[in-house]
């Protein structure tokens, strides 16, 4: 998904929110403010993703829990894959009064011709008024229920399509 220009107010937010980019995760991605929650953060950095702004994702690492090839990485998963949806499952803290907190989230992305998701249980920490996001543990992937739409975003039933595969 490309957002660029006077399109931002028109297009919905790529993490989901339901709110418009410009209201929602546009916000934090141009700089004008820092993200106030954990998951605020979490979700910008997934629509960073989405857009390749590998700045921000960059920027919104903690510095001691980078690679040396931090960035290289970063972008190399950012041009190599097109996200398809995020879906929030849990929160701990993470709030403006807390200094440290956890998202557990699940993103469906496409590879090549091939649907597949990240399931991670991210850790962040608060410093100087910024959330920075430190490490996360992958986790096995997200199974709905059966008769629940498939984490894919098909359009079919969990037992109707990735289900069937497993």
């Amino acid at each position: 998904m490309l957002i660029s220009g006077d399109r931002n107010t028109l297009m919905p937010c790529p993490c989901g929110s339901q709110k418009l980019f410009n209201q929602c995760c546009g916000v934090y991605l141009q700089g004008s403010r820092p993200a106030p929650t954990a998951e605020t953060l979490m979700r910008s950095r997934y629509v960073a993703y989405c857009l390749k702004n590998i700045d921000y994702l960059f920027n919104t690492e903690h510095p001691n829990h980078r690679q040396p090839n931090s960035r290289q990485l970063i972008a190399a998963t950012a041009n190599n894959l097109t996200w398809l949806g995020l879906t929030v499952l849990a929160t701990k803290a993470g709030q403006p009064e807390d200094k440290t907190g956890i998202v557990e989230f699940f993103a469906v992305y496409q590879e090549g011709n091939s649907a597949a998701q990240l399931h991670e249980r991210s850790r962040f920490i608060k410093e100087k008024g910024q959330w920075l996001y430190t490490d996360g543990d992958r986790l096995p992937p997200f199974q709905p229920k059966k008769n629940e739409p498939c984490w894919c975003k098909s359009g079919k039933k969990f037992k109707q399509c990735h289900r069937k595969k497993n």
